[in-house]
């Protein structure tokens, strides 16, 4: 699967208009086997911004593709002072009610899975299990030379100690990590490479123009089969990894229901799109389901 770097899409106007009609949502999950699957939207409430909503960072950022980042050593040094920077507002950020009301809906028995469009990895933050990270996550950090994975604070130490001094003030921080620095505050910011072989390190995600790993697909093809309806949260679909799995539920006669304010390239495949925000809009749906939904720790 190839995620495209071409991220413009315009709604069209024949698509179904939204609701705040909850009522499919608490049926769905009161009937069970409910596969989650969830994008930057679910996110934004605990502070990383979206790409695509009202303010959305594509309309100051294009992210970095895999090609730029493999062919191009300024990239790269680009890539991972911005990149360092804006993990530490990664680090930060804890689960919001969103996330913590999807983990009440595992924990009672109420999902077929879940899986993210997100890297962030709050949904496991707010105890979500088995979740899939289908464009991986900020986490970890892997050597393009000899596949070694590592966890991202050993190298956000390194880089540290290979940067002193490195408090640039950034414009805004991006979904995918990337801060907005410009290029006379990266100055001459110090890569580290991978500390086995010498090679390229790259975080363990998915840029824009690489593939999804195929059995990473397959698996969350499974989990769609398998499951009674499909429940997408906060995602526009703009990119085909995530609306894939939506047009193979509707194929399949499965629901489709979808919480998100904005319209989405799924919206002509889903029974309903309930037009609130996420994290009060699933905390209600917890609510009338007489779940308890953890406080934030």
């Amino acid at each position: 699967m190839r995620i495209r770097p071409t991220l413009s899409w315009t709604p069209a106007e024949d698509l179904p208009p939204g609701t705040t009609d909850l009522g499919p949502v608490v049926e769905a999950l009161d009937t069970g086997g409910v596969l989650v699957l969830s994008g930057a939207g679910i996110s934004t409430e605990s502070g990383i911004p979206d790409y695509r909503g009202e303010g959305g960072s594509l309309s100051r950022h294009t992210p970095m593709t895999y090609q730029e980042f493999a062919a191009d050593a300024r990239a790269r040094r680009r890539y991972w002072a911005r990149s360092h920077l804006g993990w530490r507002t990664f680090g930060r950020a804890r689960p919001n009610a969103g996330h913590r009301a999807v983990a009440a809906f595992g924990r009672h028995g109420l999902l077929a899975g879940v899986i993210t469009q997100n890297v962030d990895g709050l949904h496991q933050a707010a105890g979500s299990q088995d979740v899939v990270e289908l464009h991986g996550g900020l986490d970890r950090v892997v050597c393009l030379s000899c596949g070694d994975r590592g966890p991202r604070a050993e190298l956000a130490r390194r880089l540290e100690e290979a940067n002193p001094g490195f408090e640039p003030v950034a414009a805004g921080i991006n979904p995918d990590g990337d801060a907005d620095l410009t290029d006379a505050q990266v100055g001459d910011f110090r890569v580290v490479p991978c500390a086995r072989c010498g090679g390229i390190l790259k975080p363990d995600v998915v840029f824009f123009g690489e593939n999804v790993p195929l059995l990473r697909v397959e698996h969350c093809r499974a989990l769609v089969r398998e499951a009674a309806s499909l429940l997408v949260l906060g995602s526009s679909l703009t990119v085909m990894s995530g609306l894939r799995f939506v047009r193979e539920a509707a194929r399949a006669g499965k629901p489709v229901l979808i919480v998100n304010r904005d319209p989405t390239r799924g919206d002509r495949h889903a029974v309903t799109r309930v037009a609130l925000p996420l994290g009060p809009s699933l905390a209600t749906v917890a609510a009338r389901l007489g779940l308890h939904v953890a406080e934030d720790a």
